[in-house]
């Protein structure tokens, strides 16, 4: 079985020339302006079809914007793709703004990108430009196919971000070596209970008072309603993603390091943890809801992947409160305010944590002997 695994790589872009980055700016400001204004056609015609777009406006944006031809079409994709993903989301039809300076790349077009350098197409002629290289270099060995990129600014400096794809072949279930259960929470960010009978948590209560501060802080700006107290939200919010997407890739990269090729990991399906949480109180919502977890099951599935293992996601029913030992269920099982698990019927007791990846790990199990079975 084949899997396209689909990466996003963010590369610092050294300009150390000041005519280089007037260049780029003055680029990507024309770029912005031309998908404003070409935003406002669209929205008042409600057309997305490129080719209607390119008949009526191709000549207009050239015009106006100073902008190339290849540069011309990307503009026309970025805006209908805006207008896409806004319909296909059920937002209402309003006028989509371009806010902060941009720059669309297509590749061997716009850009293009080997070991030593990086050359982009400007309102000026082409630019060559050196990169950080560190963690780049294997994306260069001919499995990787270079995307659509943007070139961002922020913090006064340069950055790329660019996709990849590679497609990987991915073990057959039968040929599992290792099963591993993995259960998500908040006062542990994951635990795992393996086919060696090893259990290992993963503490979150670090990172649960790191988010308390930042949501007290926020609540205090929030009161003051001043211009300097939104920015400074905006910057708190920023820096929390930041936070909380570090966090997910350390976790997922020491799970996916701690285990051998072939291992299949084993995780709850939580795309429905809000819903599910509405009985929580309000003041520990935004703890329990708010996090990650679809972030980290994609960070799981990429490096698994990329390293000859897989993921499988499994429904979550009762998987906190069934008994890994005589299978017994009960919801009385489970005391959520003490963390703990004590059967009700053979007195097995642990970590409430532990059971759930203990039930995932058997779910696991099962699925690799009905493929067995099956097969």
């Amino acid at each position: 079985m084949k899997q396209l695994n689909v990466l996003t790589a963010k590369i610092q872009l050294y300009v150390p020339d000041e005519k280089d980055q007037v260049n780029l700016m003055q680029t990507m400001t024309a770029y912005q302006n031309a998908c404003n204004w070409l935003s406002q056609q669209v929205f008042q015609s409600k057309v997305l079809k490129q080719f209607l777009l390119n008949e009526l406006y191709y000549r207009k944006l050239r015009e106006c914007f100073g902008l190339k031809a290849q540069m011309t079409q990307s503009v026309m994709k970025t805006v209908i793709a805006k207008y896409k993903t806004c319909k296909s989301n059920g937002h209402a039809w309003t006028q989509i703004e371009f806010k902060q300076p941009q720059y669309d790349l297509v590749w061997n077009r716009d850009y293009s990108l080997k070991e030593s350098w990086f050359s982009v197409n400007t309102l000026s002629g082409r630019l060559k430009l050196c990169f950080e290289k560190k963690g780049m270099r294997r994306f260069f060995d001919g499995t990787w196919k270079f995307g659509t990129a943007k070139l961002v600014h922020k913090f006064n400096k340069w950055f790329l971000h660019i996709s990849m794809s590679k497609e990987n072949q991915l073990p057959e279930l039968a040929e599992t070596t290792q099963v591993v259960g993995i259960d998500l929470g908040i006062n542990f960010l994951a635990t795992t209970y393996d086919s060696d009978g090893k259990t290992n948590f993963f503490n979150g209560r670090e990172v649960k008072h790191h988010r308390g501060k930042a949501k007290a802080l926020r609540k205090q700006l929030q009161q003051r309603k001043t211009p300097s107290s939104r920015k400074k939200i905006k910057t708190i919010g920023s820096r929390e993603n930041r936070y909380v997407t570090d966090i997910n890739h350390q976790v997922t990269k020491a799970l996916v390091e701690n285990y051998p090729k072939g291992t299949l990991f084993v995780l709850e399906d939580l795309s429905g943890v809000r819903q599910t949480t509405e009985k929580v109180r309000v003041k520990h919502r935004y703890v329990t809801v708010s996090w990650a977890f679809y972030q980290f099951r994609k960070f799981l599935e990429y490096k698994a992947a990329l390293n000859g293992q897989q993921v499988v996601v499994v429904s979550p029913k009762y998987t906190s409160q069934t008994c890994p030992k005589c299978g017994h269920v009960n919801k009385g099982n489970r005391d959520k305010q003490r963390h703990h698990f004590c059967c009700k019927k053979c007195r097995y007791q642990s970590n409430d944590d532990r059971i759930g990846a203990m039930n995932l790990f058997r779910k696991g199990v099962n699925l690799i002997e009905t493929d067995v079975q099956g097969a």
